[in-house]
């Protein structure tokens, strides 16, 4: 159920009739009798198999070996993400199980210990009739049992999704007493309903001064995120808006709301070690934007601010762009994380310019990726107050050795070419650079990376110019799979050297088909996917025409695939099920291998 107060002028679409309406579809619901609806019960497309995993065949050359993939099929937006208290990463998705394009919505399923070895569960919601979609949404673990759904339980998991019909898209709940593997969906949905086809994307927190839960969720033609409160997740009252900051492009969509840390110093060599990590009072508006992105398509954008559980008030009115590249949407944070650590986002890894059409369809079976997933703190720098730090997690549990596969501390004004294809077969491979005793003034030459295929010759480069403004440039332009006006080949961003500590540092992570850049511990990002015709095997690092004195290391480290060990013989992946609080692997033919 939904309210309004009274003072509140409903500005969205401007008719006192629209409000009445949706409190007379509230009052209806709640006349309706008591009774649980299983999420898969009342309608399931035959062709979507229910109640187990779907196969899936990992091997192939586009196929990322380190982020996440969907078994088959398409998939969009992270959904639904928390961990539980036995450290079980969830990972809900958009997902269409039938198609390798968008629709026929479902909530997909997979769990983690570690963000990069992931278990694909069942799907977990489903639509309810023909013509619904479920939507991108948020989950919560209830420890309290606010709602009531779970007497005699704490780890109760509530998601909240928007249901998708041609009429209307409501604000749905389901909930789970088995820890987010199967879900109900409550029976007196929508708990918001204001007659809109565009009101999406809720992200519910718990807010501890108030006691009570929070939901930001987009009017998306409007311009508009709206704040909502509930003291037990099922009736809402509308508290504020949120409306035309930063970029708006065509449409908001996908919102989070969160609290942030605050890094002391982002210029140590470990900016987030957690003596360097500082509780804050600061919070985070992240919004997603598509389509009206600078470079066309789909960005995300972010607002540093203060939120006091019902307003949110931006500590300025910049546009801060989350990165640089042009794949990297519709980010979300994991829920139960404690405030005062650096968060953990994944994003969707595509650009609704051209993800319905990127050769993994054809070739196999699948669309689309999500990212790495980071860790993020805010951080002040000389220009920039409040930036949002974005850094791969842990990477060192996938590395194919204990020491690096390559490594120079003399790189200046020289070169490293390494060929990787027998030490790293997963194709997935990070690299370090870090260029210190960088003058102060008058600053020469550049950095330069290519990763190449030596059959056809193909590659994809990166650098940064040390003098001038300082820019920083990627080039998928030399990559021959994939031909699409709107797939742009070149992006650049600037990276003021720190004059603290005159020192420039770079991570780079390929995965088959993806490329990711940080620069300046994380203080600038970059997503770039890439479809080549020729699996990449070559990185060659150089620096050229550096002032006397600089100094350049790097180290190349191989990435095991976090796939290969979960297949068969066949190289199948069957995926998981979780079966009486217990996670099982099963074979081809459903049968359980324990």
């Amino acid at each position: 159920m939904v309210s309004f107060p009274s003072e509140h002028k409903y500005s969205h679409f401007g008719t006192f009739s629209m409000l009445l309406s949706a409190t007379f579809v509230a009052l209806c619901l709640l006349a309706a009798p008591v009774r649980a609806q299983n999420a898969t019960s009342a309608y399931v497309d035959p062709s979507v198999p229910t109640g187990r995993p779907i196969p899936a065949d990992y091997t192939g050359a586009l196929r990322p070996q380190i982020h996440y993939s969907p078994p088959r099929g398409f998939m969009n937006d992270p959904n639904g993400m928390f961990v539980d208290a036995e450290g079980v990463y969830h990972l809900y998705y958009q997902y269409n199980p039938t198609d390798t394009v968008a629709g026929n919505q479902h909530w997909g399923h997979a769990t983690s210990r570690n963000l990069y070895t992931w278990d694909n569960q069942p799907i977990a919601i489903y639509p309810g009739a023909e013509g619904e979609a479920i939507f991108s949404g948020s989950s919560v673990i209830d420890v309290n049992n606010t709602s009531g759904f779970f007497p005699n339980q704490t780890n109760g998991v509530v998601a909240f999704y928007t249901l998708n019909t041609a009429e209307e898209q409501t604000q749905d709940v389901a909930y789970s007493t088995d820890g987010g593997y199967t879900f109900t969906k409550y029976v007196n949905n929508p708990v918001i309903s204001i007659n809109s086809t565009q009101f999406r994307d809720p992200k519910v927190i718990w807010y501890p001064l108030t006691q009570q839960w929070v939901m930001v969720v987009a009017y998306a033609q409007e311009f508009t995120i709206g704040f909502f409160t509930s003291p037990n997740l099922t009736t809402w009252t509308h508290a504020s808006n949120f409306s035309r900051h930063g970029l708006l492009g065509l449409q908001y969509e996908c919102p989070n709301l969160l609290h942030m840390p605050m890094l002391s110093n982002v210029s140590i060599e470990n900016p987030l070690d957690e003596s360097n990590v500082a509780s804050s009072d600061m919070f985070i508006l992240y919004i997603s934007i598509n389509p009206g992105a600078p470079l066309g398509g789909s960005i995300g954008e972010y607002f540093p601010g203060t939120f006091n559980g019902t307003h949110f008030s931006p500590v300025d009115q910049a546009a801060r762009i989350a990165d640089f590249g042009k794949d990297n949407y519709a980010a979300q944070f994991f829920y139960g994380i404690p405030a005062t650590l650096p968060q953990i986002s994944i994003a969707w890894a595509s650009n609704w310019q051209y993800t319905q059409v990127v050769p993994t369809g054809q070739l196999e079976g699948f669309r689309s990726a999500m990212s790495l997933p980071r860790y993020n703190a805010l951080a002040n720098t000389t220009r920039g107050d409040y930036t949002l730090v974005s850094l791969p997690y842990d990477l060192s549990p996938l590395y194919s050795s204990t020491s690096s596969l390559a490594n120079s501390s003399a790189l200046a004004n020289s070169s490293l070419l390494y060929d990787y294809s027998s030490t790293a077969p997963s194709g997935a491979v990070t690299f370090n650079m870090t260029i210190t005793s960088i003058p102060l003034a008058n600053v020469t030459g550049t950095a330069n990376f290519t990763f190449m295929s030596s059959v056809t010759g193909e590659s994809i480069r990166g650098g940064f110019f040390l003098g001038g403004d300082t820019p920083f440039w990627i080039d998928r332009g030399y990559i021959r799979g994939f031909e699409n006006p709107f797939f742009t080949d070149k992006f650049s961003t600037n990276s003021l050297i720190d004059t603290d500590t005159q020192t420039f540092r770079l991570q780079v992570v390929i995965d088959r088909s993806i490329l990711e850049v940080f620069l300046e511990n994380g203080l600038r990002s970059a997503t770039t996917t890439f479809f080549a015709e020729g699996m990449l095997d070559t990185l060659v690092i150089s620096t050229r025409e550096l002032n006397p004195g600089v100094q350049v290391s790097t180290e190349v480290f191989g990435l095991n695939s976090a796939w290969t060990p979960l297949a068969d013989s066949n190289g199948t992946v069957a995926g998981n099920v979780t079966m009486a609080s217990q996670r099982v692997r099963r074979n081809m033919l459903g049968h359980v291998n324990l």
